[in-house]
């Protein structure tokens, strides 16, 4: 009886499984188990001081009651700073909207423009939520799979390829979960000539990692380097990874007025504003000083060099160097033979006291998915456990 009260909308789409993981290795240290997690995309690092500073200040300012759909004033200006310093985009602040997580902006942006036989073409292996958004909305996810060679980059004529006459969203995320891949100024130009081609077709430029990011030189954003595609891209930022702040969750998303009001026509319906004092936090996080993220930046690469050494001196697997954000997609493809699929590796490592996401949750194989946003001391317990638990 139950499972005949669920709606077809919900019965599309399956648990996240990074959440599941990490659910998953709660159960267990509460169970008295020791259990290291890698599963969870988080920083480790504490929330900056002047943002504790901003929330705590709001609470006692009263700032408790809701606000504007859309966002506070004072947040929807302190993003189009952001999106303008940090992203090169040009916003006026009506064209920004705040919501309860990148998430919740991925979300209301699909839900609010797909529809039943629309197409959405996803470069994969791709964020666990982009696909079952997608058919939560009733339109079909189009894999674009890339590789290690590729840099786990689509290029222009897998894109050209995957373009149908259904085909309504491209996503794109740069640098990218669960891979860190980062597309250049020259790979977003090839992208926007194909696009030209394909009116039609709208892009969501999801660049939340951007703050974390080890290429040289300016982080790219389709948004700024095509301005004639502007009209048809939204990009989607947030104050999660960059300053740490994943429980306050905050969105924020830049792009057409048209595209704005739909999504905030619907998030007043969902969870209307996000939450006032967080909204304050995230004003002091847009707006206050930005110069530990050179030291956060140098951390993670510090200990991405590390980890990918580590992963490649194990017999089996392997890694290629991520260029951004603070994950390695990890290839193991000579262990299939001894587990049948990653899903019973994963099981398996975590049996040895490490929580980790099978690749075939981000529409990969044979692999899985680790987050180094963790101290040095346990990553390197951590991958102890992995080669003795391969041995």
């Amino acid at each position: 009886m139950s499972d005949q009260m669920i709606s077809a909308a919900l019965s599309r789409i399956a648990p996240s499984q990074t959440n599941a993981m990490t659910d998953r290795a709660f159960e267990l240290r509460a169970a008295g188990r020791d259990i290291i997690s890698l599963s969870v995309g988080e920083p480790d690092f504490a929330t900056p001081p002047h943002v504790i500073e901003a929330a705590t200040q709001a609470m006692l300012a009263g700032d408790t009651r809701y606000t504007a759909v859309a966002g506070t004033m004072a947040l929807r200006k302190a993003a189009a700073l952001h999106f303008q310093r940090d992203l090169g985009i040009a916003v006026p602040p009506s064209q920004v909207l705040v919501s309860t997580g990148g998430k919740q902006s991925v979300f209301l942006c699909l839900t609010a423009t797909l529809n039943p036989g629309d197409e959405v073409v996803i470069p994969a292996p791709w964020w666990v939520s982009y696909p079952e958004i997608v058919r939560f909305s009733g339109a079909t996810p189009i894999k674009v799979l890339t590789t290690p060679d590729s840099g786990y980059r689509m290029s222009a004529q897998q894109l050209e390829a995957a373009i149908t006459p259904q085909t309504r969203w491209l996503l794109l995320n740069s640098p990218g979960n669960p891979t860190g891949a980062t597309y250049s100024a020259q790979d977003l130009l090839e992208l926007a000539e194909v696009l030209r081609r394909h009116p039609r077709v709208l892009v969501m430029s999801d660049d939340i990692y951007a703050p974390l990011r080890y290429t040289p030189g300016a982080h790219a954003t389709l948004a700024h380097l095509a301005p004639d595609l502007a009209e048809r891209v939204l990009t989607v930022s947030g104050v999660s990874k960059s300053h740490a702040m994943t429980g306050f969750r905050i969105g924020v998303a830049a792009g057409p007025s048209w595209l704005i009001s739909a999504m905030t026509r619907l998030q007043s319906h969902i969870t209307g504003n996000a939450c006032s004092i967080s909204q304050a936090a995230a004003v002091a996080a847009f707006t206050g000083p930005q110069d530990f993220l050179a030291d956060w930046r140098e951390r993670f690469r510090a200990r991405r060099d590390t980890v990918v050494a580590q992963i490649n001196a194990i017999p089996g697997l392997h890694t290629p160097v991520p260029d951004g954000a603070f994950y390695c997609m990890i290839d193991a493809t000579p262990h299939m033979a001894r587990f049948g699929d990653d899903m019973a590796l994963a099981l398996h490592l975590l049996d040895h006291g490490v929580a980790i996401v099978a690749a075939s949750a981000f529409g990969g194989a044979d692999g899985f998915r680790i987050s180094f946003a963790a101290d040095d001391t346990v990553l390197s317990r951590a991958l102890d456990r992995i080669e003795k638990a391969l041995l």
